[in-house]
């Protein structure tokens, strides 16, 4: 899709080693990595970074801070959660949740407890 350059910069959100296996090489010679949270399991490869020049940098993910504003969005539907929420349970169901996303069936679950 770039014609082979890469992208300016791309962002790893608390995945894999895939993923962000993908971002560093996805990203242009001289472009930044970030992440949010920290990837599990991940070994950058330092040698594939210096000799492209490619940065990485990142930090925590605070998400409860942002919460109360987002669930009122999703709930306005003024954002849509669904490319990121993309399998749905109840209480029961957590565990399968769980093992939809290990099992990479699924990004993230939502819970559903009642209705809305």
């Amino acid at each position: 899709m770039t014609g082979g350059v890469g992208v300016d910069a791309t962002l790893e959100c608390v995945g894999t080693s895939q993923s962000v296996q993908t971002a560093i090489g996805v990203a242009r010679a001289g472009s930044m990595v970030g992440y949010v949270g920290i990837p599990h399991g991940v070994e950058l490869p330092i040698a594939q970074m210096f000799f492209r020049t490619i940065g990485v940098r990142g930090g925590g993910a605070p998400a409860r801070v942002y919460l109360p504003e987002l669930l009122a969005d999703v709930l306005a539907q003024r954002i849509n959660p669904g490319r990121v929420l993309d399998y749905e349970t109840d209480l029961e169901g957590i565990a399968d949740a769980y093992a939809a996303m290990d099992e990479r069936r699924a990004i993230k679950s939502l819970v559903r407890v009642g209705t809305i």
